[in-house]
């Protein structure tokens, strides 16, 4: 009876947001491979085709699965807080594997090819991105699922955690726009204003990456639907609070 109670029912609009998230997403990462197939011949490791790996894996980790593992606390609102962390970081695994897949593409390709590396905004922002999310993760792990960190150092590292997961997950966004847009000028040039269907498409992939994002955000945003803390984690932080600032359970 008592977990009954203490089980807060979903907003009533989370979930038609989170579906709506979640519709974009699978949109973008059809789209995605719809553009690869119809416009730049599909995807193969040894071939001309291996360059396709790394846009495809880029956008369904570092932009779909990394958007999913931030909505993760939005979504299991009552289950286990280890469980949910286990789930938050086990996506984010999946997602870095996948994207490190994407990397190891485009610069085989470019070894391949003689092409050189890192010279364009697109792949500085991307490089910074990747390192930055791996770092993010390795510090999350750190605090929030090695056994040995403090709870204080856990609530004094979250918010800067929070933060720099929605930073990094814009600037994913931001780099695949600006790939999006150097793979579309590379190819077709000044034919890109005659307003050619590659190009259509592009851009509504692009408009549907930005809409994804802002769908993820605004989801985060909402004070009202953040995950509510279950009863050992109200004790936890009653007994840090009792600790650090000398008050009593029965004072507040």
């Amino acid at each position: 009876m008592e977990s009954q109670a203490s089980m807060a029912p979903a907003p009533r609009a989370l979930p038609y947001y989170v579906a709506f998230s979640q519709l974009l997403g699978l949109t973008v990462v059809a789209m995605t491979g719809a553009w690869l197939g119809l416009y730049r011949g599909g995807i193969a490791w040894e071939s001309a085709l291996q360059f396709n790996v790394h846009p495809l894996c880029m956008v369904i980790g570092l932009v779909f699965l990394q958007g999913d593992a931030l909505l993760v606390y939005r979504v299991f609102r009552n289950e286990a807080k280890r469980t949910t962390k286990i789930l938050h970081g086990l996506l984010h695994v999946f997602a870095f594997i996948i994207a490190l897949v994407g990397l190891v593409a485009v610069f085989d390709y470019h070894r391949k090819k003689g092409y050189p590396d890192l010279y364009s905004l697109h792949s500085w922002c991307g490089i910074l991105v990747f390192v930055l999310y791996l770092v993010q993760w390795l510090v999350g792990f750190s605090f929030f699922l090695f056994p040995g960190a403090s709870f204080s150092l856990r609530i004094r590292y979250r918010p800067q955690h929070v933060f720099f997961g929605a930073a990094i997950f814009l600037l994913s966004v931001g780099a695949a726009l600006l790939g999006l847009k150097e793979a579309l000028l590379f190819k077709l040039g000044t034919e890109y204003s005659m307003f050619e269907p590659e190009g259509v498409l592009a851009n509504v992939l692009g408009l549907l990456l930005a809409g994804f994002a802002v769908a993820v955000l605004y989801i985060l945003t909402r004070s009202d639907w953040k995950r509510p803390p279950q009863a050992e984690e109200q004790a936890l932080s009653m007994d840090f609070k009792t600790l650090t600032e000398g008050d009593s359970p029965s004072s507040q």
